[in-house]
């Protein structure tokens, strides 16, 4: 669609620079308007300023206003000015003539002058009262008149058969050959000419638009490292590359211009429309990192996630996106700061919800019907009628009527009342602190809140159920209904009350339009990453967003990968990814990368318990084999998981100098023996991209073969069930056992109609039982499910292994005390 932007019949009251700001506030309106795809401008002589023309986008000119490309010799791939293509177009055979452009200046004249001389022309420019102008004008062959001639400049002066055109900007001048005959097809209007050249420059910016949308290959310029040895710090390593910018990176990986919004230099949101733009696009391969049961130690699925991405396009030149969850502030104080507010935002919306629980208990019970409703329906105007999200409400209760004047007193108390048992609630406060003096806290403790004191809790943002929606989310819709299916309590006849129940659920979506976007962020390499949600990996399903992996899996195209992290071990991350994620997306991973060390399966063995600071035992320095083999069982059982999906693996072996070849060549080769596809080690912690060639190799094989995924339950099934089913397949359990607290909720959910959820385990992530201290592969244990409650709106019930914290709280040297700013160059000091 192309806009015309005219100026007809201003007041003169009003100043030439009063309309040149209107207008240019006007075409940069346009600009961003993603519904206009061109900008033609049909101005009086005197508004056609620089600062008017050099506002209209590249890309939406269609008066071809921006002569950078015609100027520099690229006439083919930019609009020229409709006018000079129909004056061009009456022009013929001007090699070696001579044109004279009388009056012309600015976009025209100087357009003017790169067509001529393309066509081997002589130009010669003058105005009007250019003392050498008869000289002029009488050696030309040709003369192109851009103003209105002097009566003062004789005819006389022009030699006769000279050609004569005008072109002016109202377009309506015509073309004549001054002494000669009459020659109508040489009369033809340039006016008329000029109006179908602008309808053609309206075609091909259509055309360049329609081109613009389609899947772009990527232009992408990679960093070099320069690694050293010993490695730095993280900190270190990250302030010795020079990022590029964050426009600079979208226009590498075929985002446009309307896509992204930037936040500072070296990030921004993506716009979810381009999911529309792309939609016929086919996805990438999809490919999950997750890892052997974990252990202090650490098996570095993330550093595998960024080496693997590195190694695919810096190394291979295979398209390549790594999805990461975003860390919260509390535990990992100096990391992601507030990056672009993500946590804020949830934080925001998840207390605003909190304070409306507690709101609405209070005035409803103080308050009678009447009085309860005329505050919740109130007159505005003279004029009293229900709010869209109250209609909603109203039919949910079977009340179909518009008019509140016209609802009984039945009607307005069923209408008013939630009847919230405050012994129900479920909903928490949180805050991104670790800050464990609020794990229990008391509210309601002020006299203004009329005796209402209950026992309530804070938990850490990321802990919030509007996190995991969020990381679960496939739309701004999606998002919106998930957030009004949040049940926060029951009311006293024991049934669920929703976010949509206590009329908040559009204020939440607006906290959350920005959150939902993700953020475009680069490796030391300068391949793409997107970092979005960081849902906590117990109460909930511990993976980075749907949305992120849908455009990441667009931008790549078919050929390209899009690397994802799940948190934990792959009994429970894994695990969560395939039944939980997978299901809300409908996305079908192509390989598992299985992460594990030599160190981490040394202590899966029998090595001694290893405390945080403390140096390590000989038995993890020093060869060991014994140790070695008997930690593989972990590895084993982690990679029979996997196949239960029917997805192929890859084991992705962290080295550490430490190692030894033997002990290297024993994990790859029992790995081999269990059924991996391939096992291979790695240095990229080290090499960068580099060190994970092997890998990126072998993923990429992987890749190509027969996928027959598959999930490990039935959502028809009953809860029990479905529990049982993962207790046995995955953690090996003989059986479960139910509190009588679990039974009741799981009597409750079902009668409630949530009993076709999936299942995410909440049970310690440092041992496949739910005991901490059993490392490798327990067995003959009975799995004890304590609890059971449900996150409706994110879509999962949640069964308790025994006790599940929060909110961590701070050790006796927190960070802070190494986090310091310097105020001459801003710059974080600490950070690791």
């Amino acid at each position: 669609m192309a806009f015309l932007i005219q100026k007809k019949n201003f007041s003169m009251l009003y100043s030439t620079v009063f309309f040149m700001v209107t207008i240019v506030n006007e075409i940069l309106r346009l600009n961003e308007d993603p519904n206009v795809q061109g900008l033609a401008l049909d101005l009086p002589e005197s508004l056609y300023s620089s600062k008017v023309l050099n506002a209209v986008k590249p890309e939406k000119d269609v008066d071809g206003v921006n002569l950078g490309r015609l100027i520099h010799g690229d006439a083919y791939n930019c609009l020229v000015p409709p006018t000079v293509c129909a004056v061009m177009e009456l022009l013929e055979d001007l090699g070696g003539k001579t044109v004279l452009l009388v009056g012309t200046s600015g976009t025209v004249g100087a357009a003017l002058q790169c067509m001529l001389q393309r066509e081997g022309a002589v130009t010669v420019s003058c105005q009007w009262k250019a003392p050498q102008l008869q000289t002029k004008l009488h050696h030309a062959d040709v003369v192109v008149v851009g103003s209105t001639k002097p009566d003062d400049v004789p005819v006389s002066w022009i030699k006769p058969g000279t050609t004569i055109i005008s072109c002016s900007h109202d377009l309506l001048s015509e073309k004549h050959n001054h002494g000669q005959p009459a020659n109508h097809a040489a009369e033809n209007a340039v006016g008329s000419l000029a109006v179908a050249m602008r309808m053609q420059n309206m075609v091909k910016t259509t055309e360049q638009w329609i081109q613009s949308q389609q899947y772009r290959k990527w232009d992408l310029r990679c960093l070099k490292l320069q690694p050293v040895s010993p490695v730095p710090s993280d900190i270190e390593i990250s302030r010795a590359q020079s990022p590029k910018a964050v426009d600079v990176l979208a226009k590498e990986i075929g985002l446009l211009t309307d896509e992204i919004e930037i936040y500072g230099q070296t990030k921004a949101k993506v716009r979810l429309s381009l999911l529309e733009r792309l939609k016929d696009q086919p996805d990438g391969k999809y490919v999950l990192v997750a890892g052997i049961t974990p252990t202090p130690l650490g098996e570095g699925k993330s550093t595998v996630t960024i080496g693997l991405v590195q190694a695919l396009t810096a190394h291979l030149d295979i398209n390549s996106f790594a999805c990461l969850r975003q860390p919260s502030q509390g535990p990992t104080f100096g990391f992601n700061l507030h990056l672009t507010g993500d946590i804020h935002a949830i934080t925001a919306a998840n207390n605003l919800l909190a304070a409306a629980i507690d709101a609405r208990i209070l005035h409803e019970n103080t308050q009678s019907d009447k009085a309860l409703y005329n505050r919740l329906v109130p007159v505005v105007n003279g004029v009293r009628g229900f709010s869209a999200i109250q209609l909603a409400r109203l039919r949910r209760l079977g009340i179909n009527k518009s008019d509140p004047g016209t609802l009984t007193e039945e009607e307005v108390s069923k209408f008013a009342r939630l009847d919230i048992d405050p012994s129900t609630i479920t909903w928490q406060r949180v805050v991104d602190t670790n800050d464990r003096f609020l794990r229990k806290i008391t509210v309601g403790q002020a006299n203004t809140e009329k005796g209402f004191i209950r026992q309530a809790q804070f938990d850490i943002a990321v802990a919030s159920e509007i996190m995991a929606i969020l990381a679960l989310t496939t739309s701004l819709q999606d998002m919106k209904e998930r957030l009004g299916k949040m049940v926060v309590a029951n009311d006293k006849k024991g049934e669920p009350v929703t976010a949509e129940d206590l009329g908040v659920t559009g204020a939440l979506a607006v906290l959350m339009k920005d959150a939902i976007k993700p953020t475009l962020m680069q490796t030391l390499e300068g391949t793409p990453v997107f970092v979005h949600a960081g849902p906590f990996a117990n109460i909930a399903h511990g993976n980075s967003s749907v949305l992120a992996d849908k455009i990441a899996l667009k931008l790549v195209g078919e050929t390209g990968f899009v690397v994802t992290e799940a948190g934990f071990g792959a009994d429970i991350g894994m695990e969560k990814f395939f039944n939980i994620k997978c299901r809300a997306s409908g996305l079908v991973p192509s390989v598992v990368v299985l992460v594990a060390t030599v160190r981490a399966l040394k202590m899966h063995g029998g090595g001694p318990n290893v405390t945080a600071g403390a140096p390590l035992k000989k038995e993890y320095t020093e060869e060991n084999l014994q140790l070695v083999a008997d930690g593989c069982c972990n590895l084993q059982k982690q990679i029979q998981i996997a196949q239960l999906f029917g997805v192929p693996v890859v084991v992705a072996l962290n080295v550490f100098k430490t190692d030894s070849v033997a002990e290297v060549d024993l994990v790859c080769k029992i790995a081999k023996q269990s059924g991996a596809f391939d096992a291979v080690p790695c240095n990229h912690w080290s090499a960068g991209g580099r060190g994970a060639v092997k890998l990126a190799q072998a993923v990429e094989k992987a890749a190509r073969q027969k996928n027959s995924f598959k999930y490990l339950y039935s959502l028809e099934l009953p809860i029990v069930e479905k529990i049982r089913i993962i207790a046995q397949k995955v953690y090996g359990a003989e059986d479960i056992e139910l509190s009588l607290a679990a039974q009741t909720q799981i009597d409750r959910y079902t009668r409630q109609g949530f009993g076709n959820l999936p299942i995410c385990m909440a049970k310690t992530h440092l041992s496949l039982s739910h005991q901490p201290e059993r490392k490798g592969v327990p067995t003959g244990f009975i799995l004890p499910i304590s609890d059971v409650r449900a996150s409706i709106g994110a879509g999962f019930i949640y069964p308790l292994v025994g006790t599940m914290s929060t909110m961590p709280g701070l050790p006796t040297r927190p960070c802070f005390y190494d986090i310091d700013l310097d105020p001459i160059t801003e710059q974080v000091k600490g950070l690791f």
